[in-house]
């Protein structure tokens, strides 16, 4: 499990109550201009000796509170925050690739980062691969001289497949290519990315950091190595943040260790039982034994968050049932993003796949468990459940 110096880090790194007027809380700085006593602290400035710039656009107080907080719970040399997840996956890619490069990228990634990668990757010149996320190390056949970067998720969206990132990392470090992983869904608490090989960690902070579904936010971390062309490459962009919705993550951050733990617990205590369901024909949670990869997760990761995915049995009504089953719902929300406190519960369409079949024909959702009572959520789900199918429905 996560260790208690983290629990401290989230309660004390990142806070200066001694420069606001005692404020435990470094308040949301709403500015642009930041002003300068004399020219030789412009100059001073000018030459980053200032920790905020000389411009809000490179960060305030809120900024860096947020972002120093974020780099030392993970281990990172440094963070630079975005406008939302989906910026942070897509300007990690693209300051560490260029024309004629050529980008391995598993399987099961966020739709979004492979929308963008089959889209605006490879407009630019770039040339996009896709593997199978329990390769392992045979991956080696799959690097070309051209090959910069090594992009990974695990576990993966909707599928929840782990990846066995210290041997892959091993590989694309061997061919000189950078190695950048989605950490959302472990969170810093749950992965230690830089402790496994990986030179750029992305978060869609709008999740479990911010957690209150209120904010929307994205995040990178790297090691010093990779941080100038991260850094320099935000900036050249203009990527940046609001100061209501940094400050709305930072806060959210100090309460991550005891959301994440409810979180796990109850959703462990969903999917075990949900596997002894009639009409479940499989759980995707990578703390059980019979989750793709769940020997990977026992070895590297510290805790599991409160995302999975089920799939139930085909039935006869189709469409028909699983449109039954969302309607009786009463707790689970159905909408996007995940991360809150409140659970949710999303339909998905066949996992989007270049090199591994989907090999179920019942339809998949996911689930995110919040905070309500676990005993409420599990009768809400077998209500639900009842309604889809019964015993001689499944038989058919």
């Amino acid at each position: 499990m996560k260790t208690s110096h983290d629990d401290t880090l989230l309660i004390h790194s990142g806070r200066a109550p001694a420069h606001f007027g005692g404020m435990v809380n470094t308040p949301p700085c709403r500015a642009s201009t930041l002003l300068v006593d004399s020219y030789a602290d412009w100059k001073a400035a000018r030459a980053n000796a200032n920790p905020y710039g000389h411009y809000a656009r490179f960060g305030t107080a809120t900024t860096r509170s947020f972002e120093a907080l974020l780099a030392e719970l993970e281990g990172a040399y440094d963070a630079q925050v975005f406008p939302s997840g989906l910026a942070a996956c897509t300007h990690a890619m693209l300051a560490f690739l260029s024309l004629g490069d050529h980008i391995l990228i598993t399987d099961n990634v966020y739709g979004p980062t492979r929308a963008f990668a089959d889209q605006v990757l490879s407009k630019m010149g770039v040339q996009v691969e896709y593997f199978c996320p329990l390769e392992g190390a045979n991956i080696a056949k799959r690097f070309r001289s051209t090959t910069r970067v090594l992009y990974l998720e695990s576990p993966g969206s909707q599928t929840f497949e782990v990846v066995d990132v210290p041997a892959l990392a091993q590989v694309a470090h061997a061919f000189g290519a950078w190695v950048l992983m989605d950490n959302t869904w472990a969170t810093p608490l749950y992965f230690k990315p830089f402790q496994h090989g990986v030179d750029v960690s992305i978060h869609a902070a709008t999740k479990y950091l911010v957690g209150h579904s209120d904010a929307i936010l994205g995040a990178v971390t790297t090691n010093q190595r990779a941080w100038p062309r991260l850094q320099a490459h935000a900036q050249a962009f203009g990527q940046t943040a609001g100061p209501d919705d940094i400050y709305m993550a930072t806060r959210g951050l100090r309460t991550l260790s005891v959301r994440l733990q409810r979180h796990q617990a109850t959703a462990l205590m969903l999917a075990e039982r949900l596997q002894a369901h009639p009409a479940v024909e499989a759980v995707l949670h990578p703390a059980l034994s019979s989750s793709p990869g769940h020997a990977l997760w026992k070895r590297d990761f510290l805790g599991a968050s409160g995302l999975f995915g089920v799939v139930l049995q085909p039935v006869p009504a189709g469409a028909q049932a699983l449109e039954k089953f969302f309607d009786q719902l009463t707790l689970f929300g159905i909408g996007l993003s995940w991360g809150g406190y409140e659970s949710l519960v999303l339909p998905i369409d066949t996992p989007s796949r270049s090199v591994t079949p989907w090999p179920y024909q019942g339809p998949l959702l996911r689930l995110h468990a919040g905070l309500e009572d676990p005993e409420a959520l599990w009768a809400d789900l077998t209500n639900a459940l009842s309604v889809y199918c019964d015993t001689k429905a499944l038989a058919l």
